[in-house]
């Protein structure tokens, strides 16, 4: 919880407790509401062994990898993060944050939680406590389930910070919130917040980050890309609706810009393993393009909330290198919402409306 004095994240004063209770009663806190935001996580560090307890959990989660567990995991725990951590370390080497030993996805998540904070402490004052929580790595979702009912939650908000429902992502943040609920002996009432992918405020957000980007040009970009992360094909024939909301999302924010079809375009990125994913692949389509003679593009994630190691690393440095090697001449990546002010507007907006009932 933000200590509005200090600036900081602290626990709050577990002194306040109900204080009519008889003698031999275990204390009981005062009634709160928590809201815990989750993003996907990320490695203590950029060493071998972090990087391969982080993969290991990540990579072993059957939302995200669901072959068999006899065929994958021998092939994971013996070739994959025999090599992988060392890679993926070095990835992570050239944008983690030496100043606060974490990487950007931390450090982001951090301001934004801060600035949620101080929203809704405005609004509900203490009646509310806001933190975050990784759903692999640290800080863990049962860590922090754990600190919110101690600290008297007796309802919580758990809010996926994924604009577009994925069952890689979203599901498999939700299903870990209740596993952890399964261990309470007082389980809290919970509320899941849905996707956000269509909500005006969070494409106006968007579509402001655009604006700003663009107005610093010397020269207008041929064409949008909005580059998502990618799922395997089979996903949507499963019934996943990751596609088609990545689609609406592109789709809502070329109306709201002003633009026709030929100004944006939808990709996807982050391709593992041998199937079929979601296309077109994002480094291919880049290259394509430079090739058709649109040399000057601009690139943008609408799937991220907070720029993170495919942001930073793999559109700045594997997709931009993809376009540049085809003939392309200029390039401009547009970070994520992160922590702007108009994306945090958003969220908290949501986050009111989940809230009904609640807190109003």
């Amino acid at each position: 919880m933000l200590d509005r004095q200090s600036g900081e994240f602290a626990l709050e004063d577990t002194s306040q407790t109900i204080s009519h209770l008889p003698a031999d009663h275990p204390p009981v806190k005062r009634e709160k509401v928590g809201v815990l935001v989750a993003n996907l996580g990320t490695p203590d560090g950029y060493d071998y062994w972090s990087m391969r307890r982080y993969l290991n959990e990540f990579l072993s989660d059957r939302r995200v990898i669901d072959y068999s567990p006899w065929l994958w995991q021998p092939l994971l725990q013996l070739i994959i993060l025999t090599k992988r951590p060392f890679t993926s370390g070095a990835a992570y080497k050239s944008i983690w944050n030496e100043d606060e030993g974490e990487s950007p996805l931390m450090t982001i998540t951090k301001a934004q939680t801060k600035k949620i904070t101080a929203q809704l402490m405005d609004r509900y004052g203490d009646d509310v406590v806001v933190d975050y929580c990784m759903r692999y790595g640290n800080p863990s979702t049962k860590s922090k389930v754990r600190e919110m009912i101690d600290q008297g939650c007796r309802k919580i908000l758990f809010f996926p910070l994924y604009p577009q429902y994925a069952g890689a992502t979203s599901a498999t943040a939700n299903d870990q919130f209740f596993r952890c609920l399964m261990e309470e002996k007082w389980q809290p009432p919970a509320r899941v917040v849905p996707a956000y992918f269509d909500r005006p405020t969070y494409i106006d957000a968007l579509a402001k980050s655009v604006e700003a980007a663009y107005a610093k040009l010397d020269k207008e970009p041929d064409i949008l890309v909005c580059s998502y992360h990618g799922v395997p094909q089979r996903y949507l024939m499963e019934g996943d609706p990751y596609h088609c909301q990545c689609q609406k999302t592109t789709r809502l924010l070329k109306e709201r810009l002003g633009w026709d079809d030929s100004k944006i375009k939808t990709t996807f990125q982050s391709k593992f393993g041998p199937e079929d994913w979601l296309q077109p692949y994002t480094v291919e389509e880049v290259a394509r393009l430079a090739e058709g003679g649109q040399k000057n593009i601009a690139v943008i994630a609408p799937a991220f909330s907070a720029d993170c190691i495919e942001t930073l690393e793999e559109i700045n440095e594997e997709i931009f290198e993809s376009f540049e090697e085809a003939g392309g001449e200029h390039f401009t990546y547009i970070p994520c919402l992160n922590d702007d002010d108009a994306h945090i507007d958003a969220l908290c907006e949501t986050i009111g409306e989940n809230l009904r009932g609640w807190l109003d």
